[in-house]
C-alpha cells in the first residue's frame, strides 16, 4: 500500500515549497490588507516553526524531515531561505531550527477569559522574507524541483513520497509547465508517487474552488492546467479534508485550490504537510 512508509531519521522525507515572488504578489489580500507575499512568508515561517516543535525530542530536533523552499521572480529562480542557511536548497529540519534569520515580536489578540480579547506578543522566528518581483518564470520553477527532487530520491529511494507544493498568484512568463509537473508526478519513491499541490492565491478570493473533481467546470485553461498538473488527492489526505475541514471532496478530487483567501492557503498547507502528523505514531 502507498504512502506508509515510516518516517525516521534513518528514512526521512522532504516538504518542498516553490512560492512565486512576481511583482502582482504584492496586493494585498482584501480580507486581511496583507500583501499576499507576506501572508505567504507568515504561513511558511508558522509551519517551519511548527515542524521544529514536532521532531523536538528530549535529545533536540530529529531530522525527520528536510525542507526546501524555492522562489521564482524577476531574478530567476533560486533557493528563498534567508540568514545562515541561504542558497541551500534542502535543509535538515535540525538545522533549521538553529537558524532562524532573525526573532520577531507580533502582536495576537487572546480571549481574556471575561468575554473580551487581549493583546500579547508572542515571539515569531523568520527563515524566508516576503519577495515581490516582476515575472513568473514557473516552468523554470518546476524544472529546478526535478532536479532537487531527482536527487532526493536517488539517495532515499524507500522514503516516505516527498510532497511539493506550489503557491501562485498568476500565469507563468516562461511557458507552459504542464510537462515538467507530469515529469514531477512521474517520480516515486518504492512507497508512492511525489505529491503535487498546486495553490493559487487570489487578493479579492471570488469563486473560491478547493480540491475539485474532473467534474466542476473550471473558468479558464490556466486553472485547468493548474487542476491537471495537481495530484490526485491521496486517501489520507482526503480523510483530513473530510474529518477536520468538512470539505465535500469528490472521489478524484485533486491536491488544487483556486482563488484561495488566507484562511484556504493556510488550509491546503496544512493538508499538504499532513504527514509530519503522523510522526506521533511513529
Amino acid at each position: 500500500m502507498a504512502y506508509t512508509a515510516e518516517i525516521s531519521r534513518t528514512n526521512p522525507s522532504c516538504f518542498l515549497f516553490l512560492i512565486d515572488q512576481s511583482g502582482s504578489m504584492s496586493d494585498n489580500f482584501v480580507a486581511t490588507q496583507k500583501p499576499k507575499s507576506q501572508a505567504v512568508a507568515d504561513a511558511i515561517n508558522k509551519l517551519l516553526q511548527q515542524l521544529v516543535i514536532k521532531c523536538a525530542k528530549s535529545e533536540g530536533v530529529r531530522d525527520y524531515y528536510h525542507i526546501g523552499v524555492i522562489g521564482y521572480n524577476a531574478d530567476g529562480v533560486k533557493p528563498a531561505f534567508t540568514g545562515a542557511i541561504a542558497g541551500k536548497e534542502l535543509v535538515p529540519i535540525s538545522e533549521i531550527a538553529k537558524t532562524p534569520a532573525r526573532v520577531e515580536e507580533r502582536n495576537k489578540k487572546i480571549d481574556d477569559g471575561a468575554g473580551g480579547l487581549i493583546t500579547t506578543t508572542i515571539k515569531f522566528p523568520i527563515w524566508f522574507d516576503a519577495i515581490n518581483n516582476g515575472g513568473t518564470p514557473m516552468k523554470e520553477a518546476f524544472q529546478k524541483a526535478n532536479g532537487i527532487i531527482d536527487s532526493w530520491l536517488a539517495d532515499h529511494p524507500d522514503c516516505f513520497p516527498p510532497v511539493v507544493i506550489n503557491i501562485t498568484d498568476g500565469e507563468s512568463t516562461d511557458g507552459s509547465p504542464i510537462e515538467e509537473m507530469d515529469k514531477l508526478k512521474g517520480k516515486a519513491s518504492s512507497d508512492g508517487s511525489v505529491i503535487l499541490f498546486n495553490i493559487h492565491a487570489s487578493a479579492r478570493a471570488n469563486n473560491i474552488i478547493s480540491f475539485c473533481g474532473s467534474s466542476t467546470t473550471l473558468p479558464d485553461q490556466y486553472a485547468e492546467m493548474l487542476f491537471q498538473g495537481a495530484s490526485p488527492l491521496p486517501e489520507f489526505m482526503m480523510t483530513v479534508g473530510k474529518q477536520e475541514y468538512g470539505l465535500n471532496l469528490a472521489e478524484d478530487a485533486r491536491a488544487f485550490v483556486l482563488n484561495a483567501d488566507p484562511e484556504l492557503l493556510i488550509t491546503a498547507i496544512d493538508i499538504g504537510t499532513r504527514p509530519s502528523n503522523a510522526l506521533a505514531l511513529r
